[in-house]
């Protein structure tokens, strides 16, 4: 052994010298300073001219926050004089809470939380200086209010009757009243026990203690359901701590479990507790915009009628296959099944909110169906369920059913592709329910975000295009221009160098149909110079990775990525929402896909269309779902993709919650020879693919994706005797909460050292300031 190591050392001493290795680009703090600084919290503050969500009061009149170069202004418009003043003297107001609380305060300065005026609208109640405050308008008196504080302990997790005077929550799996003027509580169902509660909010991925409901419109009635999830089986995380850890348990059924949570419609009489109970089957936690029944913001699928004697409701099956229009007799509980709609994937109603509505007087219902390839609205006889006549048609897709005016038999609805361009940009229109005299509303170019009145004689409408800021203006029901309101102004925010976005278009794997994307490049592009390609990827199929399709000052951290010597895209590939029905599917049953041949086919297409794009160096990360497509984009495409992140992927959805994969997959069937449909959705099973760099994160309280998920990854990598470099968060959810600065950071490190083969700052530290205008004493 000895003389073996002499040997060695002698053949050492005696090899040539190795060449001096090349010298890596290095990159300071300074580098990612610069970057940092493209980040919304680097961005936002420098734009001016943007209005905040509209309060209504009395007679469609309004108020609004807005952000402007000097702080913040409150604004009161009323349409019917067509007025735009200052909703109070905010001078005043500043002084006199500067006077109450020590606390210097300007009156174009910090904003106040929990801002509202009194039914009277004479009070305004704000929570400011860690107290709650009562000023009055007109007097310019400012004095504490201690009335918020009876009600503070459960404001958070009540809903509210719409005359305002009862309050419903959850107390002991069973729903309770609180009288707002008294706080003198009433017990309404007595029978909820753990697990089989009323109006409780479990979904698995989502939770809450808020109850779900809908009020019956004279404040006298509550449509709810009682939640059966006994047999259910449980998801388990464990905290890390010094001492025992804690388990957090909860309900959270799988693809495949033979029980899932299922719910017991019920109506509850408020005035004297009564609780009737539907004649019908439990039905499973369904709702035609997912399981999460209240994801609209309220109890999903469910419409009282004026006089509150019956409650209309759809029942979806657990495969989101069959939709049952029904009608309950909300005294007696007796069920009519009015109509059945069967698809032979997965229905929709539309995005982000509910597309139906029962109209009693006529004996009517508006319906949402794709059954033409498009997301279209239809009127159907509220006795036979037979269709009358289809109310919108073309090659476009209804997304928001705003208002029915049942007295001149309009609609008025949000609607994406109809005009020329961008089809993801959305716009108002009217129609009649008799499919004649649709008009635009919205003519404008670009995405169009739009409140109605309450009336429905006026609505405010903010418009823009992710490349080009646009304005909020006022419009009465007839589309006519009132007024405008505000213009967004970004003239501070170009002064810095900053620029938008480049929208894109490409075609699909196919070589026929068009993606549309944005594409992020270093604001000082150096001609000549080849970058390395970053494709940041969220597949759905429920949504896509632009997001709002709205003027942004930054998405994401891709500016700031790009800062740092990358183009970043982000391609809204085929098997997303918003387009065509088949559009939608074109991933049925093979989520696996990813619409990674569309991500590859569009960074090839822009390659040719960008000599500056080096696609060589392709890289990919995401989030969630967009994880789960990145692991995958590694292990499916290991000679394109050279290095990937992948953060609280749902690797494995037979260990994700049921409803997302057998909605988009269908239920889990078992093969004679024993596998079964979801085995090739997996990733686990190809990580022996990997060739590049792949990094994993995760949460360890990750309430949504389990992180079981990626252990599963990180195992099959570990028995491949691959190579892979792994980010914990030990207390974070699915999101990282605080922890995500340093996700950053650690991600704009990964593709800078093995994309862009360049030395990273060691541990900078990226802090994220918020815009002072939104801050709160």
């Amino acid at each position: 052994m000895y003389k073996y190591l002499l040997v060695l050392s002698a053949a050492a001493w005696l090899a040539p010298a190795p060449a001096p290795a090349q010298q890596r680009p290095v990159l300071t703090a300074q580098d990612y300073a610069r970057a940092e600084r493209f980040l919304s919290s680097g961005t936002q503050a420098l734009v001016d001219g943007s209005a905040g969500q509209p309060h209504w009061l009395a007679n469609d009149r309004f108020w609004y926050r807005v952000l402007t170069a000097r702080g913040s202004e409150y604004v009161l418009v009323d349409p019917a004089r067509n007025t735009r003043t200052a909703a109070f003297d905010q001078a005043k107001l500043a002084a006199a809470l500067s006077s109450a609380s020590g606390k210097a305060y300007e009156a174009s300065g910090l904003p106040f939380r929990n801002l509202s005026y009194s039914p009277d609208e004479k009070f305004i109640a704000f929570a400011a200086a860690g107290k709650a405050w009562k000023y009055d308008v007109l007097s310019g008196q400012l004095t504490p209010d201690t009335a918020p504080e009876k009600s503070a302990a459960n404001a958070a997790n009540e809903v509210l009757s719409p005359d305002g005077q009862l309050a419903a929550f959850i107390k002991d799996d069973n729903l309770w009243v609180r009288n707002t003027s008294t706080n003198e509580l009433t017990q309404l169902t007595t029978d909820g026990i753990k697990d089989y509660g009323y109006a409780t909010d479990n979904a698995g991925w989502t939770h809450s203690d808020k109850p779900v409901l809908r009020w019956s419109p004279d404040s006298r009635k509550i449509a709810t359901f009682r939640q059966d999830q006994r047999n259910v089986g449980n998801m388990y995380l464990v905290t890390t701590n010094i001492g025992h850890p804690r388990l957090d348990s909860w309900k959270y059924p799988l693809p495949g479990d033979k029980d899932i949570a299922t719910i017991e419609r019920v109506v509850i009489e408020v005035n004297t507790p009564k609780v009737v109970r539907f004649q019908m089957a439990p039905d499973p936690h369904r709702g035609t915009l997912s399981d999460d029944i209240s994801s609209s913001g309220t109890f999903d699928d469910v419409d009282w009628s004026p006089d509150t004697r019956e409650l209309a409701f759809v029942s979806t099956s657990r495969d989101h296959k069959e939709e049952k229009f029904r009608i309950a007799d909300a005294t007696t509980g007796t069920v009519r099944d009015v109509f059945t709609e069967t698809v032979a994937t997965q229905f929709e109603s539309g995005q982000g909110a509910i597309n139906w509505r029962y109209l009693p007087k006529s004996k009517e219902i508006v319906w949402y169906s794709e059954r033409d390839n498009w997301g279209h609205l239809y009127l159907l006889d509220a006795g036979t369920g037979k269709v009358k006549r289809q109310i919108t048609k073309g090659n476009w897709v209804v997304t928001q059913l705003l208002r029915v005016d049942e007295k001149k038999r309009e609609l008025y609805f949000l609607a994406d592709g109809r005009e020329p361009g961008n089809p993801y940009f959305t716009h108002l229109y009217r129609i009649g329910l008799d499919g004649k005299n649709l008009k635009l509303l919205t003519p404008e170019a670009g995405n169009h975000q739009v409140t109605l009145a309450p009336s429905g004689k006026y609505f405010l409408d903010t418009y823009s295009q992710p490349d080009k800021p646009g304005a909020t203006v006022l419009r009465s029901a007839e589309g006519k221009l009132l007024s405008t309101l505000e213009k967004t102004d970004i003239s501070r925010l170009t002064a810095t160098g900053w620029k938008a976005p480049t929208a894109i278009t490409v075609k699909a794997a196919d070589g026929q149909t068009n993606l549309y994307g944005l594409m992020f490049t270093p604001t000082n592009l150096e001609a000549g110079r080849k970058y390395p390609i970053i494709d940041y990827i969220y597949p759905g199929p429920q949504g896509g990775g632009v997001g709002s399709w709205s003027f942004s000052a930054a998405r994401n951290d891709h500016q700031a990525l790009a800062e740092l010597g990358f183009v970043v895209v982000v391609i809204e590939g085929s098997c997303n929402p918003l387009r065509s029905k088949s559009y939608h599917d074109a991933c049925y049953g093979n989520m696996a896909e990813n619409t990674l041949s569309d991500q590859m086919a569009g960074m090839r297409q822009l390659a040719q269309r960008y000599a500056y794009i080096d696609l060589e160096r392709a890289g990919i990360w995401g989030h969630s779902g967009g994880g789960y497509a990145t692991a995958a984009a590694m292990f499916r495409y290991p000679d394109f993709f050279k290095v990937g992140i992948s953060e609280s992927g749902n690797h494995e959805n037979r260990n994700y919650e049921d409803d997302w994969a057998e909605r988009y997959l269908g239920l889990l069937k078992t093969n004679p020879d024993g596998t079964t449909n979801y085995d090739n959705q997996a990733n686990a099973p190809f990580a022996k693919n990997l060739k590049g760099k792949l990094m994993l994160a995760h949460g360890l309280m990750d309430d949504n994706v389990p992180p079981y998920n990626t252990w599963l990854v990180v195992e099959a990598l570990t028995k491949a005797n691959k190579s892979y470099d792994l980010v914990v968060f030990p207390n974070a959810v699915h999101s990282y909460g605080p922890y995500s600065p340093y996700m950053m950071r650690r991600r704009w490190d990964y593709f800078v050292q093995h994309l862009a083969g360049a030395e990273p700052p060691h541990d900078y530290e990226i802090k994220p300031v918020a815009d002072p205008r939104n801050a709160v004493q």
